[in-house]
């Protein structure tokens, strides 16, 4: 059983940055593929960028690309996302999750553990 741990969330004006981090334990953490969701109020949850066991291959979602990098430490066991040029559209509770295989999918079932959340708020 792998328990994930996010952490980094805020309040941040349009235009700035954070690192969301997420902290991986109960399982061997470079076994698994890594990825973010992110869910705002009154909508699905959405895939956001992925991340290979390895870390050798990395996808972002059109809305993000060029903003946010994913990133991973397997020797920390963790994940990172760096969010450049925050938009009040970023608004959401931002999920890590982890993925019992090679690579990412942007389907949010074929996901196995979930993280509980960390909320990112953007001011215009």
């Amino acid at each position: 059983q792998v328990q994930l741990v996010e952490s980094g969330g805020g309040l941040v004006q349009a235009g700035g940055s954070l690192r969301l981090s997420c902290a991986a334990s109960g399982g061997t953490f470079s076994s698994y593929a890594m990825g973010w969701f992110r869910q705002a109020p009154g909508t699905e949850r959405e895939f956001v960028a992925g991340i290979s066991w390895s870390g050798y291959r990395t996808y972002n979602v059109d809305t993000v690309k060029g903003r946010f990098t994913i990133s991973r430490d397997n020797a920390k066991n963790t994940v990172y996302l760096q969010m450049n040029s925050l938009k009040p559209e970023d608004t959401a509770v931002y999920y890590c999750a982890a993925r019992a295989a090679f690579s990412y999918t942007t389907n949010r079932e074929a996901w196995n553990y979930w993280g509980q959340g960390t909320q990112v708020t953007v001011s215009s």
